[in-house]
């Protein structure tokens, strides 16, 4: 498969290293790819194309997902990232492992608890969301200005 065939967002297995997400496509046959929140240079020939991720869901919960949690309007468990306490540095690293794991989980919304103070960290984490092409939409949540809520 030669590079024209991948597209940023693309889900790709590398030889040897796992699978990732490719962030962009270089020249000589190179694409940037993140695997668990690392960004690595990798030719095209090391890489395989995953099976498309399981099925996504849309903006809105699906009602019934699960019997053994009933759907409270709030993010189940591993489904938010919560950054207090994280200087800026510390919460964009956090946030690129953790994006990174949710699409390869297949979520299509996740949240972003960055807190509502001088907003330092809130604009690091917009900024990157920006960057990064599998990111659909991003909002604040209306009901809490310290909740950034992302789709994929």
């Amino acid at each position: 498969m030669d590079g024209m065939s991948f597209r940023p967002g693309d889900l790709v297995h590398v030889r040897t290293l796992g699978t990732g997400v490719i962030r962009e496509l270089r020249n000589g046959g190179r694409c940037l790819v993140d695997i668990k929140g690392r960004a690595l240079l990798v030719g095209v020939d090391q890489l395989t194309p995953v099976a498309s991720a399981p099925r996504r869901r849309g903006a809105e919960p699906v009602r019934g997902d699960s019997p053994a949690a009933p759907d409270t309007g709030q993010p189940r468990a591993g489904r938010s990232l919560d950054l207090h306490g994280k200087t800026v540095a510390e919460a964009v690293e956090a946030l690129d492992v953790f994006l990174n794991d949710m699409i390869l989980d297949g979520q299509a919304e996740v949240r972003i608890v960055h807190g509502r103070s001088r907003g330092r960290i809130k604009a690091a984490i917009h900024k990157r969301l920006r960057e990064t092409p599998p990111v659909r939409h991003f909002r604040l949540d209306p009901g809490n200005p310290g909740v950034t809520i992302v789709s994929f």
